[in-house]
């Protein structure tokens, strides 16, 4: 008999652990719970998470609490038996009476190697703390936050130029990858999980809008990996003459966004090949721009119909 699966998951991160689970004939998910529907781009019309999208498409039965701790939910999460409980981004914190439910406990599909970077925001903190590597830890959960014994963590490295988006999908493939065979060792007996070592662990809250705000005077390195680390969100910005404008990563993998010089922090100056910006440490060199109701445009596009922006002050 197939292991009876609860999944409980939200964004896109999710979705590779939840495909892995359903292609596997060892197991069964007899229940996905995410976050409810919520308003989403400039009609504000109800969106429904990635996860639930899978979950209909397959025809799995489907719960969407505000709370895990709703009146009859624990009840209905009981009556599916579960012998596992999977979460990946889930975005809720489970309590002990959930905690303590399935046969084999519940699992997690976290985007780091714990215990560096516990917490909602794991991908962007690796990144912007200029991180050699990260990856992917399964683990057991208990009542902390991230604080479970691991099961099995596997490394990727995080290229020069990577952004929040391009190791967000990474991890989440691999995510997918990992569960499937940690789950079958787990099962078997044949893993020992190993408690993490407390004293080394760093945290990584949730991300604001606001935490996208450049600091001019911080050192161009560090502003550039703000710049990857925070696209798609909650993406880096700054404003110029009262506008907002965000400073985005143009993907190129042999993109220099940084350079040797001085400006007073802040200005804008002039390059043969386009902008930069005075910093703490050295000139950043804007690669992508996009103003507040506009489409994002290349540097030399922008310059086009924004010369203006030369001699300017950023803050």
């Amino acid at each position: 008999m197939p292991h009876r699966v609860i999944f409980m998951g939200t964004p896109d991160f999710a979705v590779p652990p939840l495909h892995a689970l359903l292609n596997a004939t060892d197991f069964q998910v007899v229940c996905a719970v995410t976050q409810p529907d919520r308003p989403s781009g400039r009609g504000q019309k109800l969106q429904a998470s990635p996860v639930k999208q899978v979950a209909a498409a397959h025809g799995i039965p489907l719960l969407q609490p505000q709370k895990l701790r709703e009146a009859g939910i624990f009840e209905q999460l009981q009556a599916y038996a579960p012998d596992l409980i999977v979460v990946a981004a889930f975005g809720q914190i489970l309590r002990q009476n959930v905690l303590d439910l399935p046969r084999y406990g519940c699992i997690n599909v976290h985007a780091s190697l714990l215990p560096r970077w516990r917490g909602a925001a794991p991908i962007q903190a690796a990144i912007r703390a200029g991180d050699s590597e990260t990856g992917i830890t399964i683990m057991q959960m208990d009542a902390g936050l991230d604080t479970g014994a691991m099961l099995r963590a596997r490394s990727v490295p995080i290229a020069p130029n990577e952004t929040g988006q391009t190791l967000h999908d990474k991890l989440a493939a691999l995510g997918g990858d990992l569960l499937i065979e940690t789950l079958r060792d787990y099962l078997s007996g044949s893993l020992t999980p190993q408690p993490q070592e407390d004293s080394r662990h760093t945290y990584a809250p949730m991300l604001k809008k606001e935490d996208g705000q450049i600091n001019w005077a911080a050192p161009a390195a560090e502003i550039a990996r703000q710049v990857r680390a925070y696209y798609p969100y909650p993406i880096a910005y700054t404003f110029w003459d009262g506008q907002l404008l965000k400073i985005l990563p143009d993907g190129a993998p042999d993109s220099v966004t940084v350079q040797a010089g001085s400006a007073a922090v802040g200005k804008v100056i002039a390059l043969a090949n386009g902008i930069a910006v005075g910093t703490g440490s050295g000139l950043y060199l804007p690669q992508r721009v996009q103003l507040a109701g506009k489409a994002a445009q290349p540097i030399r596009a922008f310059l086009n119909g924004h010369g203006a922006i030369l001699g300017a002050q950023l803050g």
